[in-house]
């Protein structure tokens, strides 16, 4: 059964493959973090984001597992 929060689970959990596998977006050395070229430092930002990323998508399903439990357990009484 689809709904709202899985698409949204699907979105945050596929958002970083599409960042990390679209190279042409960040393969390049400008701007410069503190020394750091472009190229380098994207890639650890989406460790940071892919970890956030995550962590909402584990929640989401955690409430969405709850809800689908009391719906059943509303049903059988």
């Amino acid at each position: 059964m689809v709904t709202p929060a899985r698409v949204v689970i699907g979105l945050c959990l596929s958002a970083p493959f599409v960042a990390m596998l679209w190279v042409g977006s960040y393969a390049r050395t400008d701007p410069a973090f503190i020394g750091i070229p472009f190229f380098y430092w994207y890639q650890m930002l989406w460790v940071l984001v892919s970890t956030a990323l995550t962590v909402v998508a584990y929640k989401l399903w955690q409430r969405d597992q709850r809800a689908r439990a009391a719906a059943r357990g509303g049903a059988r009484r």
